[in-house]
């Protein structure tokens, strides 16, 4: 494990005070005061005391194209294919768009294509395969807006295509009926970090010729929260909103699929969080998309019948364990070809056999492991390489990418997270290259640097009570984390492992008072501090509650010894 560069924040004592005199709490006060807020009223905005404008679909590029095609198929009772992405935002784009086209009578199919054996996006076996089932028009969501030869081969074979997609834009737009992305250069709606789901929903907004958009998010609001979190979107302004609408849904009246996965999980009722969707919901229903069975998790969003929600609950929860698995076998592997000096660079690997499914994960695990960007291929028996690439820091991986253009069969993606396709014999290429272009961008890609919130000095300002106002905060995500916070020179009281040796409990203490630590995924071997000593440590405040209890415990993400000068 690197030494991180510890970034603490400072706060305005004056500002935080004056927040507490308005009411806040005193936690949650010094918070915000350290992240930028200096008036009562920006707290009431960013505490949702504040209504949040919700922006009108039209001004998306494009969007009346999109609404006359589709309604013109509905009314002529045209086949509809809702053409979608094999990750959690593109399945939920495509369960958000079925239900819609459910409820106004349409004749429609859904289409996820297979991970590993058609790729991200459209595909003419794909476009053939709808063409033969009677399908008129094709509808993607989360994906298309690259698919320039795609497009010009549905129009030969007489698909009428409307995309909707939130990707990077390349200079040339598909030919379609319309095509509607916020990242697009013409397109002048305010929000440019909209997910796929999010763009799925203003469409349907557009389509109804909705104007009370809370009414609209009380029927979708939850698909846009589960798609927008997992593909971590900012959660900023109205995403913020959407996202904490959806998550009211889901705690007052779930879905009867999501209902059931939430049992399966051992989630209880009405607890749901951003958390609870990033670590529990969400690599359950990607779990379906990694193992090529897309189409379970459509169902399961889908589903009003509580025994198909069981059936497929407990089959996404098998699909996960054995996706877990097979992702160990090749980070695995991936750790023993990197055995060595740690890299200092971008970090590409490439094996014949690795399941597809899971290398954007063991690429991302590796990415946090070493604090640079990683890519991970899987060469087929064709000598093609299919990888999944992660980003870290600041470092825009997809502007990369697009400077090895003339090398890859096909990229595309966002800064942090990207899929390419490769002979094998441009990997060598690929890895100088992605090399080269990170050493000209690193020292702007702040790739070492852990930011933390603020200097806890008193025990006391960690109460339960304090830590669970924190929660007015939420969602947190992208734009708006989690609060990590450090405390220095506290003495290491204790130290052991806990779950089969792969993480570290702990318990530090500092003028008389006392705090217990848990550091997943570090052994205690690794921790780099010895019981006895003092210690600084970086951490997230949660609650732990069990059997009734409530204990205050603190989730390390670094520990280091108190006085700890960086290189």
């Amino acid at each position: 494990m690197k030494s991180l560069n510890w970034n603490i924040g400072s706060f305005d004592r004056g500002i935080a005070l004056d927040l507490c005199r308005h009411g806040v709490n005193p936690l949650t006060s010094v918070l915000l005061a350290s992240r930028g807020v200096t008036h009562f009223e920006e707290a009431q905005a960013v505490l949702g005391e504040t209504h949040v404008e919700t922006h009108d679909p039209f001004l998306l590029a494009d969007m009346e194209k999109a609404v006359r095609r589709i309604r013109t198929a509905v009314e002529n009772g045209e086949r509809i294919a809702v053409y979608g992405d094999y990750d959690v935002d593109g399945m939920t784009s495509c369960a958000l768009l079925a239900l819609w086209l459910r409820s106004v009578g349409a004749d429609f199919e859904t289409y996820i294509p297979g991970r590993v054996g058609e790729g991200y996006g459209l595909n003419s076996y794909a476009l053939d395969t709808l063409k033969a089932r009677g399908v008129g028009l094709v509808i993607t969501v989360d994906c298309g807006v690259t698919a320039i030869a795609e497009a010009e081969y549905a129009r030969t074979l007489g698909l009428g295509l409307v995309i909707t997609d939130h990707h990077e834009c390349r200079a040339q737009l598909p030919i379609a009926a319309a095509v509607v992305d916020p990242k697009r250069p013409d397109c002048g709606y305010p929000n440019k970090a909209l997910a796929g789901v999010g763009v799925a929903f203003k469409l349907v907004c557009a389509l109804e010729g909705a104007t009370n958009y809370d009414e609209m998010l009380k029927r979708y609001g939850d698909l846009v929260a589960i798609g927008t979190i997992a593909d971590v979107m900012p959660v900023l302004g109205e995403n913020r909103r959407m996202i904490r609408s959806g998550l009211i849904s889901i705690n007052e009246n779930p879905r009867p699929g999501l209902l059931r996965l939430l049992k399966e999980i051992g989630v209880e009722s009405g607890r749901v969080k951003s958390s609870t969707v990033s670590y529990m919901i969400a690599p359950r229903l990607n779990a379906a998309g990694r193992m090529s069975k897309p189409e379970l998790s459509v169902e399961l969003l889908l589903t009003s019948n509580e025994e198909d929600a069981e059936r497929l609950a407990i089959e996404l929860c098998r699909m996960n364990n054995e996706r877990r698995v097979l992702e160990t076998e090749i980070y695995n592997e991936a750790e023993e070809m990197l055995d060595g000096p740690e890299p200092t660079g971008p970090i590409i690997l490439a094996r014949r056999g690795w399941f597809q499914g899971v290398t954007g994960i063991v690429a991302a695990k590796l990415a946090e492991r070493y604090l640079v960007p990683v890519v991970i291929i899987s060469i087929d028996e064709d000598m093609i390489g299919r990888g999944s690439c992660r980003s870290y820091g600041s470092f825009c991986l997809y502007e990369a990418l697009k400077s090895c253009d003339d090398i890859l069969d096909n990229y595309g993606g966002h800064e942090m997270a990207a899929g390419v396709t490769v002979a094998e014999n441009n990997i060598n290429e690929l890895s100088r290259r992605l090399t080269a272009n990170y050493q000209d961008n690193v020292e702007s890609a702040s790739t070492l640097g852990l930011n933390l919130d603020f200097e806890v000095e008193k025990f006391e300002l960690l109460s339960a009570q304090n830590i669970r106002a924190l929660e007015r905060l939420e969602p947190f995500g992208n734009g708006n984390p989690s609060p990590c916070l450090c405390i220095k020179g506290a003495f290491l009281a204790s130290a052991y492992s806990i779950g089969a040796g792969k993480h570290s409990r702990l318990r530090i203490e500092k003028v008389g008072k006392s705090l217990d630590c848990v550091f997943f995924s570090m052994p205690t071997d690794r921790l780099r501090v010895k019981k006895g000593t003092l210690v600084d440590v970086a951490f997230e405040p949660q609650l732990n509650e069990y059997r009734g209890r409530c204990d205050v415990q603190l989730h390390l993400t670094d520990i280091r010894q108190s006085g700890f000068v960086s290189d």
